[in-house]
């Protein structure tokens, strides 16, 4: 198991850093859409697919 391991060292570090990265990415994507940013990071005033990239919010103390 030993010599495995030794013998694997680069490809063991590498693979751990790639998975690093990917749960930082992934971790920054929930994190911004739980704050309602857009994934995109541009405007989306200008965008043509807003509409449908961004549900419509509801309106909260109208009575309907």
């Amino acid at each position: 198991m030993f010599t495995w391991i030794a013998e694997n060292v680069a490809t063991i570090i590498v693979s751990a850093v790639l998975v690093a990265i990917l749960a930082a990415v992934v971790a920054i994507m929930v994190r911004n859409g739980k704050n309602g940013k857009s994934p995109c990071g541009c405007n989306c005033g200008s965008c043509a697919m807003s509409g449908a990239c961004h549900g419509k919010k509801r309106q909260t103390g109208t009575g309907k």
